[in-house]
């Protein structure tokens, strides 16, 4: 008998269908040869250190650090995962073969690999590695089974995140707690959770120091277009009111009128930190409900596998894209179509257009980007519906042509004082007729965007100037006031951890930081989470506030190696390294003991009277 063992019971269930397992017994479903069961999600976890010795179950910091000499692993403590795995034992003792049916990522690995070596299989594993749900992915991953050995770097890059995580997650928490909090509260501390809180909170102390200054704006009207003076901003009131008594009354001249011509090419396609970071600015949704959103319609078989962190798709996707864009055409929403126009459009041209920036096989490891699978869409939630939304119109757009358009510069001169002002014409729309004109222009990109700056995609069209006309002006004289830096959001704060707190706002450097990103993108929204469940952070409106106990934890801890994103980014590239080959799982593991084992030696010699009083 083989028996197939998937993530959860609705997965177990439709794979099930396909195969031929169609009689239904207490914990999974059997024929035509096989046995599909299921887990919900994680059964197995590592063991607490009570687990190892019993000494280790009181919080002192004698017993600090906690290495044991071997990782074990438990049963969650939980009846009903007990019952389950009780039928998943039974059924792996007396199997003939094992058919890895779990999600096809890191975490999904680990999850399997556990229950089958807490059930004790013994017999060959072989593994079904999908993107899809549809039917069709189900049935081709049935006919390209690999063998386990394939993907034994995967879980061993998932086991020492799990065991990197224990070790510094319950030895620092427990060090941190005795020595700073008596007890009286947990200070909970985290290989990804601690540095992402070090971010917002040294962000809110950059706002919270902030000193606005003034400084004067010299400016002009010139036949009903507001030019500014290129020489900057003046910090002294003084200078600004020279410059503007030297300008008035004296004629404007246009001294240069240029023009030029510039493409814009279609945005990328979503990997889950894009999607969270559009669902977060366009709707205000959470990571966490994005991330629950996207997994849905993937269980509905309506998008593709969404824990990525790629936006390319391979050369082997391409010739599936018709068939796929067909499905699009078919959707209906309120009685209307809202994808068909836009698909019957690339009907027309004879093939369908195939970019370097969208099908690239060299750029996609385990999964492709997040696209629609083709399959039309029935009764969706409204937030579903948007998502959904959101996922059809990239995948259509980046089959469009790039937008054309005109970006003119005009200069002029008063008195030996130059000002300009520029203008964008869109001359063909192309990929942009994707999106409907309702839609507000984004928001400058970058997290240090203020509050009034003028949308980065704007559209502004000039009137005909010529080189050197001349006349009459009206110059300003404005105050201003120097702004702080905005609050993280979560959109802002995604993007943060995908480059380790460095501000990027080029989408190819952004792409080559994600190695040293921190968190992995299906986490990220768990983290920050977790912040909120620990009254670290709360939110105000969108903006990401740390509360007083936030900041005093993190005003606590002295050592660089819990509390900054870089060094925490280079831990997870050597997790992104274990998985490709590149680099030891036991090393990485030996490193952290001994990193775990300096920070307990130098908190515990701490002399001090700090703690946390929050």
């Amino acid at each position: 008998m083989i028996v197939c063992i998937a993530e959860k019971p609705s997965v177990a269930k439709d794979i099930a269908r396909i195969i031929g397992a169609t009689s239904s017994h207490d914990g999974y479903m059997e024929g035509n040869g096989y046995q599909v069961t299921w887990t919900f999600g994680h059964l197995c976890e590592l063991k607490m250190p009570e687990d190892y010795t019993p000494q280790w179950k009181s919080w002192s910091l004698s017993s600090l650090p906690m290495i044991p000499p071997r990782f074990g692993i438990r049963l969650k403590e939980d009846q009903g995962i007990k019952k389950q795995f009780a039928t998943i034992e039974r059924l792996m003792q007396q199997a003939d073969s094992i058919i890895n049916c779990g999600d096809a990522g890191q975490e999904g690995e680990l999850i399997q690999r556990w229950v089958m070596q807490k059930a004790g299989a013994k017999c060959p594993v072989r593994r079904l590695w999908i993107s899809s749900m549809t039917d069709e992915a189900i049935r081709e991953g049935f006919a390209t089974l690999k063998d386990q050995s394939e993907y034994q770097s995967l879980y061993m890059a998932g086991l020492s995140r799990a065991v990197g995580d224990w070790l510094l997650g319950i030895n620092c928490t427990r060090l941190y707690t005795i020595k700073y909090s008596q007890n009286r509260q947990v200070l909970s501390i985290g290989r990804v959770q601690t540095p992402t809180l070090a971010m917002i909170v040294n962000r809110q102390k950059e706002i919270d120091n902030f000193k606005p200054e003034p400084y004067w704006v010299l400016a002009t009207v010139y036949r009903d277009t507001t030019f500014t003076a290129t020489k900057g901003k003046f910090t002294s009131q003084e200078d600004g009111e020279k410059a503007f008594a030297e300008i008035e009354g004296k004629p404007f001249t246009v001294t240069k009128v240029e023009k030029k011509k510039g493409k814009e090419q279609p945005p990328s396609l979503f990997d889950l930190t894009s999607l969270q970071v559009e669902c977060n600015k366009k709707f205000g949704f959470s990571a966490e409900m994005t991330l629950n959103l996207i997994q849905q319609l993937y269980e509905k078989k309506l998008t593709s596998y969404p824990r990525v962190d790629t936006t390319f798709l391979p050369d082997d996707v391409y010739p599936k894209c018709p068939q796929t864009l067909n499905g699009l055409f078919q959707v209906r929403v309120g009685g209307q179509a809202p994808y068909a126009a836009l698909v019957k459009e690339l009907a027309a041209g004879k093939k369908l257009p195939k970019s370097k920036k969208v099908f690239d096989t060299s750029k996609v490891t385990d999964h492709h980007a997040i696209i629609p699978t083709g399959q039309v869409p029935q009764g969706l939630s409204d937030m579903e519906q948007k998502v959904f939304d959101l996922i059809a119109r990239r995948f259509i757009s980046v089959f469009y042509p790039d937008c054309e358009f005109s970006t003119t510069t005009v200069l002029g001169e008063v008195e030996k004082t130059e000002f300009k002002v520029s203008g964008k014409e869109i001359l063909k729309p192309g990929w942009r007729v994707v999106y409907s004109k309702e839609e507000k222009a984004e928001e400058p990109a970058g997290d240090n965007a203020k509050e009034g700056d003028t949308p980065a995609d704007e559209e502004r069209t000039l009137p005909t100037f010529t080189q050197g006309e001349s006349g009459s002006h009206k110059p300003t004289l404005t105050e201003k006031w120097t702004t702080p830096p905005k609050y993280y959001t979560e959109a802002t704060l995604l993007r943060a951890m995908e480059t380790a707190g460095k501000l990027v706002e080029d989408e190819n450097l952004r792409a080559a930081m994600k190695e040293n990103g921190i968190g992995r993108p299906s986490t990220r929204a768990a983290i920050i989470e977790t912040l909120f469940k620990r009254h670290y952070i709360r939110k105000e409106r969108k903006k990401l506030v740390a509360t007083p106990t936030g900041m005093e934890l993190i005003d606590l801890i002295h050592e660089e190696l819990l509390k900054s994103p870089e060094l925490t980014g280079i831990w997870e590239k050597k997790l992104r390294d274990i998985e490709h080959h590149n680099y030891d799982a036991k090393q990485f593991i030996d490193e952290l003991k001994v990193q775990v084992n300096d920070i307990v030696r130098q908190v515990i010699s701490d002399n001090t009277n700090r703690k946390v009083n929050a």
